[in-house]
């Protein structure tokens, strides 16, 4: 399957997978708003995993021509749910559940690209 599709499908759909886990933690978050003991809770990525990605972690090259080395892919494993001490605030969990849903448009709008890229590929080799 990646030689159709490469590493970028599963990602996207990795990635997809996890916003909209996300986005049911942001929204219980914002219907427990009026509850007394109700602490946060947030779907992130694993420590680690954030730190390679956020290229804090350098990978050494043994070969110039070697391309730096990053995760190619995601699994539900790299992502936790976190509890958090602080009380729920709307305007905060308000614009964590817009930024998840660009981002998960994001992911939506890239895949459908990669298919409509397969397509025209199918249709051209006709």
């Amino acid at each position: 399957m990646e030689s159709l599709f490469g590493k970028t499908f599963n990602l996207l759909s990795t990635m997809m997978d996890y916003r909209s886990e996300r986005n049911k933690v942001i929204a219980s978050n914002i219907s427990n708003l009026d509850s007394a003991d109700y602490k946060t809770a947030d779907y992130v990525f694993k420590e680690n995993l954030r730190r390679a990605v956020d290229l804090k972690v350098r990978l050494s090259q043994t070969n110039e021509k070697h391309f730096p080395n990053a995760k190619d892919e995601f699994t539900r494993n790299d992502f936790k749910l976190v509890k958090s001490d602080e009380k729920a605030n709307l305007d905060k969990e308000m614009t964590n559940l817009a930024e998840n849903q660009l981002m998960y448009n994001l992911s939506a709008e890239l895949l459908a690209r990669k298919f409509r890229g397969i397509k025209n590929i199918l249709t051209e080799a006709k």
